[in-house]
């Protein structure tokens, strides 16, 4: 009897530190465990680019294609998130500098922003256009030689405009954002600029801007979401998914018709 005690006493003591070692495995992986569904991402974007994101002058909000589509795939996949709309350089900035979780501006996906960005799947395609006054002599790119080419700072129409610039004869000059541009263009203190076309082409109907586009849309590339080049896999796995499911489920062309798209 005794020596059955002492078998049932090591087996005991045996079943004590294997179930402390079990709960403290436990603990470790609940403590690694990353719950999106507890976190706020900071998103920041551009703060003039309608129709993906613009300021509602009624409410006093930033609406737009870039912020509709964002709010349904948050929704779709469950997670938080806070907006900053700053600007489209600054957006960039953010993301590079760790500031902000990700982006979502109306931003051209290509092979140079692949080494800086991760990118989720492409939700818009677009391209750029070149814009000129509306009473210009201005017919090609060709009849930009000699004259001042409005861009904006680190799109893709200021990269095409520069890689374009020295072959055609003309200069740049850089601006902060669309409507500074256009501005520039619409009074004189610029002959042109390159902007996507789609946003410029809105711009034209509903600010009624004294501006025409010419010739057919450059480099049609797709608009994407990007976070910092090795960080936040599952924001980019959420949208992908989230994505797929408001372009089945109707939500999405729901969005693009709202803004006339």
């Amino acid at each position: 009897m005794r020596k059955f005690s002492k078998v049932l006493a090591v087996i005991l003591a045996v079943l004590l530190v294997a179930s402390a070692f079990a709960g403290c495995g436990k603990k470790t992986d609940d403590s690694s465990k990353n719950d999106a569904s507890a976190k706020t991402y900071i998103i920041y974007s551009d703060n003039s680019f309608a129709p993906f994101e613009f300021l509602d002058k009624e409410s006093n909000a930033y609406i737009g294609i870039d912020m509709d589509i964002l709010a349904a795939i948050a929704e779709d996949q469950g997670f938080k998130y806070e907006m900053h709309n700053e600007g489209f350089d600054p957006a960039m900035g953010a993301v590079q500098s760790g500031q902000a979780d990700a982006m979502i501006a109306g931003m051209t996906i290509t092979d140079e922003r692949k080494e800086t960005f991760d990118f989720a799947d492409g939700y818009y395609e677009d391209g750029q256009i070149l814009v000129v006054k509306d009473d210009a002599k201005i017919a090609s790119e060709k009849d930009l030689a000699g004259k001042k080419v409005a861009v904006k700072l680190s799109t893709q129409g200021a990269t095409y405009a520069e890689s374009i610039k020295d072959k055609v004869g003309f200069t740049t000059s850089s601006y902060e954002g669309s409507p500074e541009m256009y501005q520039a263009v619409a009074t004189g203190n610029a002959d042109a600029c390159f902007e996507d076309s789609s946003v410029v082409k809105y711009a034209i109907v509903n600010e009624k801007l004294a501006l025409k586009t010419v010739g057919d849309v450059i480099n049609p590339s797709q608009y994407g979401f990007a976070v910092k080049k090795g960080t936040n896999a599952e924001l980019i796995d959420m949208f992908n998914k989230g994505l797929a499911n408001i372009k089945a489920n109707g939500k999405y062309d729901e969005i693009l018709a709202k803004y006339g798209g």
